[in-house]
């Protein structure tokens, strides 16, 4: 009994520090910046969601992505559902890629992260290009600076994983 009430703790715990990374994640992608520096905002959503369908991939999924994603569109007032479906594309992505590789190492989550953030810069690219006529590759940089605080993320959240 103990131990089931220790399990109920712990997992509050994780769903409220997961909640927590979302909320602190979407403050930080509508946080006004400049017009000249805006184009280096990391994908902070997008990373907060890898980071939890790599770490937790049985407490989150594509349903989760999906919302995260509409959440994304709405904070980012882009067209609805742009930016959900690169969400559902990159925890497929995770969901697909983890049924091979059950021990990551940290060089591996890294490079899992970067092709997972690649593909969702390049379908959103692609997306804004096929039904905006709008080619945006300045995107591209948000995603390098986004790989360069994967790191950073992984070192701040990895803490709060059971």
């Amino acid at each position: 009994m103990q131990n089931s009430h220790a399990h109920k703790k712990s997992s509050v715990h994780l769903y409220s520090v997961m909640t927590f990374s979302f909320v602190v994640a979407s403050i930080f992608s509508v946080y006004p910046l400049n017009a000249s520096i805006a184009v280096f905002r990391p994908m902070w959503l997008v990373m907060v969601l890898i980071f939890w369908l790599v770490f937790q991939p049985t407490l989150i999924g594509v349903g989760l992505a999906f919302f995260v994603g509409l959440l994304a569109d709405l904070l980012t007032d882009s067209r609805l559902g742009q930016q959900a479906l690169c969400a559902v594309l990159v925890a497929f992505f995770v969901k697909f890629i983890s049924g091979y590789l059950k021990q990551l190492s940290s060089g591996l989550v890294w490079l899992l992260a970067v092709a997972c953030l690649l593909l969702y810069q390049s379908a959103l690219i692609f997306l804004h290009f096929f039904t905006q006529g709008i080619f945006a590759p300045q995107l591209l940089f948000a995603m390098l600076l986004s790989v360069m605080l994967w790191p950073v993320l992984v070192a701040v959240l990895v803490k709060y994983t059971v």
